[in-house]
């Protein structure tokens, strides 16, 4: 439900930075053209709402998990795979899961998978490089999907970088994906962390507060410490402050897509949008990621879900990739006839088996991930009792 929560809030920030785009494009008077340019808020929230598919279960310790899994087979598991392949692996991306399980043909489906357009897909793509693209750390396809989104690119004009691995330059709308994630991602951590006692009341007042000029933004915050006078339920404060916060910064990056307008139209790099605040509003933004850090993501009972998720994401990734591989043995054929048909594929190769394993584990929700893992584990199973 969170992740559900999390992508309807990006999808909202993002409509406001592609209407607020729409306003840049105008003023600039680029030759785009009337309908695409009126597409531009409808594509920049469906990419928000689509943008956390790929997370396996955990969140972002999962995708450590995942990659600390293979690391630690790697003697079993590299052999068999290219050095392209094994990257893809040793450095699961989230980003690039996305892409892979809006676009792909699972078995008995048809091709093309969710159908969405070029620049949905595009606008998704953080990274638009492969695994091997070292320099860039993290990535944005697959080698399953790179064909594919070479396709894209080529389709949409997006420029190739040279070098010996695939990259290109981020399509413009990315831009504006990445800051509506960055601006949700930090602000209501911090509401989160509220309700869950973590910090405090005040704390989380000064926090949000502290985004606005006290000389600029005067206006504003007198009407804001009314409000805060006449709503006396803390957490009804707190959806306030959030709210008007995450107002502050979305015109912010809107400000910052438009003084980079030409740089990231022509496709070169650019610092994320949320890294160009200034004044009291980069600050305060450097603080909010700062104590989300210290105080929150390190918080014990955050660390005691993160221990949790590796011990189970680890099992699952044994139990199910090792009965891919070998799906003839006895026990491989129990496992999977846990599994849906469309995640098993009959075909031989190690890499695309395992990549059908990370299609149905990395899917799971939290929940879903506990329960299988129970059943391999021998807990709770129906029809036995003590």
């Amino acid at each position: 439900m969170g992740v559900i929560i999390h992508s309807l809030e990006v999808a909202s920030v993002g409509r406001s930075l592609g209407n607020s785009i729409i306003d840049i494009i105008e003023r600039k008077k680029s030759a785009i053209s009337a309908n695409l340019k009126e597409q531009i808020p409808t594509i920049v929230s469906t990419a928000c709402l689509a943008h956390d598919l790929g997370n396996p279960p955990f969140g972002h310790s999962g995708e450590e998990s995942i990659r600390a899994f293979f690391v630690k087979n790697q003697s079993v598991l590299k052999n068999n795979l290219s050095e392209a392949e094994w990257s893809d692996f040793q450095f699961f991306e989230g980003n690039a899961n996305a892409l892979r399980l809006l676009t792909q043909k699972m078995e008995g489906k048809r091709a093309g998978g969710f159908r969405l357009s070029y620049p949905v897909l595009s606008s998704i793509v953080k990274y638009p490089w492969e695994s091997s693209y070292s320099a860039k750390g993290k990535f944005g396809f697959f080698q399953t999907e790179k064909e594919y989104y070479s396709s894209i690119a080529q389709t949409l004009g997006i420029p190739v970088e040279e070098g010996a691995a695939l990259a290109f330059s981020r399509h413009p709308l990315v831009y504006l994906v990445e800051a509506a994630d960055d601006i949700c991602y930090q602000v209501m951590d911090i509401e989160d962390a509220h309700k869950l006692g973590i910090l405090s009341t005040e704390q989380v007042h000064h926090l949000f507060l502290n985004f606005f000029d006290q000389s600029e933004d005067k206006k504003s915050l007198t009407k804001v410490k009314e409000t805060l006078h006449e709503v006396t339920d803390a957490n009804e404060q707190i959806a306030f402050l959030r709210s008007i916060t995450i107002g502050k910064l979305t015109r912010e990056c809107a400000i910052a897509f438009e003084r980079n307008y030409e740089s990231i139209m022509n496709g070169n790099a650019t610092q994320p949008l949320t890294g160009q605040l200034s004044g009291a509003a980069n600050a305060a933004y450097n603080q909010v990621k700062s104590i989300a850090i210290e105080q929150v993501y390190n918080h014990r009972t955050v660390v005691e879900i993160e221990i949790a998720g590796y011990q189970i994401l680890n099992t699952l990734l044994e139990i199910i990739g090792f009965a891919m591989i070998d799906q003839k043995s006895k026990y491989s054929k129990k496992v999977l006839q846990l599994i849906p048909r469309q995640y098993i594929t009959p075909h031989p190769s190690p890499y695309l088996r395992w990549m059908a394993t990370l299609d149905f584990v990395s899917g799971m929700t939290d929940v879903y991930a506990l329960e299988m893992y129970r059943t391999f584990k021998g807990i709770s199973i129906p029809g036995i009792t003590g």
